[in-house]
């Protein structure tokens, strides 16, 4: 099932316009006029009728009168002061220490059940290309170099595979399906439905996944007027990883989902090696705990690491996400004295759970609102480039809000192997993502009884245990036990 979505639609004042001539559409221009805007056409007199038909379809794409409402809520935003932040309490996290056995063997049943039901679905955030990799391509198409050669896309689909074989085992269910929505943006859209159409959907069913686009805003000035990349075309930019709410309301996809019998969406980035998709524990502790929202965190590894962390906004506020750029070094190095931990401790990594209902209030609430984060950036422009703002929401702009969060704390060695740089960088590069996984996996064998050799050091190698036959580490001594494995190797059935 495909979806397209525009993010922009809607356009100008509603009506057709004639085709251009000697001079722009007046109604259009009256329009613009309204929001400060008509420098658009500055140009019009040396552009061709070829190139005004552009500019005028292009201006028509424009939601005009919600694109200045951003434009002005963002702005005004900048600046204003905020409520000071508290440190997340106790209560709303689950630490890996203090969660007992019997609570994740509950958790583990409790979400394949929910999974058996059909009320699981899985939301992947596939909007940006490899760019700092080194690739145009989605950042999914990506091959970390395991001994499978596997794309990320591959890995997390047949981890979507593994659970629904174990979910439908633990209910004694004939089969069982778990829907996953794909955003991807209009840079990478076509790129995306053609990789999994040539790789047969990974095993999966090709009605089972439905990608759907993310939508763009205009690059503007910081005087809030729009950016022209030609003289005939706005300067646009995707609207960050947070406008998959917007996209999910206008392209009716959550009235699909409710058509469906969703209940629960896992929410996650594609960028992550270890991800577990439509986690069994996860989602049991989400139902357990009767929250709207909650999201996987692992502990700050040092106070400067670049990662945004989960705050407290306010005396009794909600939970919400300052990211590394807003934390006063004072309070990024501030200590627990009872704990001797970092007090802002939780590092967001972009691994979510929400309910249906939830995340239809958040898109109401977020284009209520109005508000973009604003970036400085270089933009395209007709001479060149010049420096503007682009303008995005952030998934976890959603947190705010949940009338009650919860955090689930896991170990990044085990579920957090981040690909956003290219390799010889410092970090989060495919070659340190590989070496998360292999360690992970090699630790599996072993624990199940099997045995490594290897021709360069261990360290720098390992074995890989295909999603197929493991989702995490379980059901592995049939395969393992007292074979030897020479690294680097996949597990496969």
């Amino acid at each position: 099932m495909v979806v397209s979505v525009d993010g922009n639609a809607g356009g100008g004042d509603g009506s057709a316009l004639p085709p251009p001539t000697s001079s722009p559409p007046q109604a259009l221009v009256e329009r613009l006029k309204d929001y400060g805007q008509e420098h658009v056409f500055a140009l019009w007199d040396e552009l061709s009728p070829q190139e005004r038909l552009l500019l005028v379809n292009d201006i028509q794409s424009l939601d005009l009168s919600r694109t200045d409402r951003i434009i002005r809520c963002s702005l005004r935003s900048q600046g204003l002061p905020v409520a000071a932040i508290e440190p997340v309490p106790e209560s709303c996290v689950s630490s890996v220490e203090e969660r007992t056995m019997e609570e994740r063997e509950r958790w583990w049943k409790m979400g394949l059940k929910a999974i058996s039901e059909g009320k699981l679905a899985v939301l992947l955030l596939s909007g940006g290309q490899g760019t700092r990799l080194g690739s145009s391509d989605p950042k999914g198409c990506f091959n970390i170099g395991l001994p499978s050669g596997k794309s990320l896309f591959q890995l997390q689909a047949e981890r979507i595979l593994c659970v629904q074989k174990l979910a439908a085992q633990a209910m004694n269910e004939g089969s069982v399906t778990i829907h996953w929505y794909i955003m991807t943006s209009p840079f990478t859209d076509d790129t995306t439905r053609k990789f999994f159409e040539s790789h047969k959907y990974f095993g999966l069913e090709a009605d089972q996944v439905t990608f759907f686009q993310q939508g763009t805003r205009p690059c503007i000035s910081k005087d809030g007027r729009y950016i022209m990349e030609t003289p005939f075309k706005v300067a646009k930019s995707p609207d960050g990883n947070g406008g998959v709410y917007s996209a999910l309301k206008s392209s009716r996809l959550l009235e699909d989902m409710a058509t469906r019998g969703i209940k629960y969406v896992d929410c996650y980035g594609v960028d992550n090696a270890l991800v577990r998709v439509a986690d069994p524990t996860f989602l049991g502790y989400f139902i357990d705990k009767g929250v709207a929202a909650a999201a996987k965190v692992v502990r700050k590894a040092y106070p400067q690491e670049k990662v945004g962390v989960f705050v407290r906004r306010g005396k009794g506020g909600p939970l919400t996400v300052v990211e590394y750029s807003e934390l006063d070094s004072s309070l990024a190095s501030a200590i627990n004295q009872q704990t001797g931990r970092l007090r802002f401790c939780w590092s967001n990594v972009c691994l979510h759970m929400f309910t249906l209902d939830f995340l239809s209030q958040v898109a109401d609430g977020l284009e209520k609102d109005s508000i973009y984060h604003v970036a400085e950036k270089k933009i395209p422009f007709i001479h060149g480039h010049t420096v503007g703002l682009k303008l995005e929401q952030f998934v976890f702009d959603a947190f705010p809000y949940a009338p009650s969060t919860a955090l689930f704390e896991v170990l990044r060695e085990e579920e957090f192997a981040p690909v956003k740089n290219a390799n010889g960088s410092n970090y989060d590069t495919p070659d340190s993502a590989r070496l998360l996984v292999l360690r992970l996996h090699s630790r599996w064998v072993v624990a199940a009884g099997g045995f490594l050799t290897h021709s360069v050091p261990l360290y720098a190698t390992g074995v890989e245990v295909s999603p197929l036959c493991s989702y995490a580490g379980e059901n592995l001594e049939s395969i393992c036990r007292g074979r030897t494995f020479h690294a680097p190797c996949e597990i496969a059935f």
